[in-house]
């Protein structure tokens, strides 16, 4: 599946530029696509008729991010600084209203799949929807690499050479179960494949006949991109019959470092505490006993939310709480017509990824457990920050703001 992959913006160089040179290492790839590829392929019972059809004229795309020829000196080279997005970004209206408007129409066109889905696993018609318009605008958006040069490029010369090399034997062993045909195999330009975005690892999986042809095509059918979503998200937990959270409001004698899925507490104990649905009406009664965790993307200065485990089965699909939660949200607008939240995404100071990291590392030596100096302030980085506010006599507000850069690096 796509993963939305923000990375800094850092080049690797190949040091092999010449077109000699890339004749040379076109050679190393084809020997290599026959003395490691293939026996590979062969161990998980791909016949050499697949093998061949699959990877027949399949040469090296130099274009794609991140590569590195054997032989080449990596040169990261710092082409530009990467700025940090506020979360409202992703929220952005034209997203929002596009995502919403084509669920609507795909909910009357395929509701007989959406119900069946729902029958069989649990998960809401609706959050189905919101996956599938997040991942390929419902089948819209153009998918056009060839997935078989894309992984064999970056399992030969990547970064991550070992992890595109298994995901290159799974696809082969898609085609081999007649899935589809290697040649009309399409994906991203990470590997991710069909409708759903699956890598071909997770199609393996979680892929799942919802046209009842014996197949799973997330390519071509609409039924079986439903039913594979689905799929993949009962398969990681999802509870059938619970929300995936709510919208609240959270006074100020709630500390917003309290939020994370390892700070849990009964929805009747954040409702004690004064934590409020923005809605006006009450938790609902089958939640209150149960744990829900605080969610503040970003800090005090955007909407807050209480959480299910379910917010997290979506996190699975895709690492990040602002795709979790535009999911979320755009199932709930496409199901019951729903609005904007009802607080607004606060002004953030322009701040650059390496400025975040560098609060990060400064947190990181005070003794605080961030996850990562990556700048991005995820939960950890976001609580961390409120905890060392608190600790310092500054009321918390749990996200980075520029002038604290200077603070935490003393």
């Amino acid at each position: 599946m796509r993963f939305l992959i923000l990375v800094l913006c850092l080049t690797v160089v190949p040091a092999m530029s010449s077109a000699q040179d890339r004749k040379a290492v076109e050679r190393q790839f084809q020997t290599w696509l026959q003395q490691t590829i293939w026996p590979a392929a062969r161990k998980k019972g791909v016949s050499r008729a697949v093998y061949e059809a699959s990877l027949s004229g399949v040469s090296l795309n130099w274009k794609l991010p991140g590569l590195v020829p054997p032989g080449a000196k990596s040169v990261p080279r710092q082409q530009s600084q990467a700025e940090f997005g506020a979360p409202s970004r992703y929220f952005r209206r034209q997203s929002i209203d596009g995502a919403t408007r084509g669920g609507r129409q795909m909910a009357k066109v395929h509701a007989k799949s959406l119900a069946a889905a729902e029958r069989k696993t649990g998960v809401p018609g609706r959050i189905i929807l919101g996956i599938w318009g997040r991942e390929s605008g419902y089948g819209k958006v153009p998918i056009r690499h060839n997935t078989f040069e894309v992984l064999a490029t970056k399992g030969f010369m990547s970064t991550r050479k070992p992890y595109f090399t298994g995901e290159l034997i799974a696809a082969l062993q898609i085609v081999q179960a007649g899935h589809i045909r290697g040649q009309n195999m399409k994906s991203s330009w990470a590997g991710a494949l069909g409708q759903p975005q699956f890598m071909p690892s997770s199609f393996l999986k979680y892929a799942a006949d919802g046209s009842g042809d014996g197949r799973a095509d997330i390519w071509g059918s609409e039924a079986d991109t439903i039913a594979s979503i689905a799929n993949y998200l009962k398969r990681h937990g999802w509870q059938k019959g619970r929300d995936w959270g709510f919208e609240v409001t959270v006074p100020a004698t709630v500390s917003c470092a309290l939020e994370g899925p390892d700070q849990g507490r009964k929805f009747r104990d954040w409702a004690k505490m004064g934590v409020r649905r923005t809605s006006g009406k009450p938790f609902p009664d089958s939640e209150l006993r149960r744990d829900g965790f605080l969610l503040m993307p970003a800090g005090r200065h955007g909407p807050a939310f209480v959480v299910t485990p379910n917010f997290y089965v979506l996190k699975d699909y895709n690492t990040s709480d602002l795709y979790a939660l535009f999911v979320g949200h755009v199932g709930d607008r496409i199901q019951y017509g729903m609005g904007d939240f009802s607080a607004s995404w606060g002004k953030i100071d322009k701040m650059l990824r390496s400025d975040i990291a560098a609060m990060q590392r400064g947190l990181e030596a005070r003794g605080h457990d961030v996850g990562g100096a990556d700048g991005l302030p995820g939960y950890k980085t976001r609580r961390s920050i409120g905890r060392w506010q608190e600790a310092n006599g500054q009321a918390a507000t749990c996200f980075p703001r520029a002038k604290m850069k200077a603070q935490l690096a003393r």
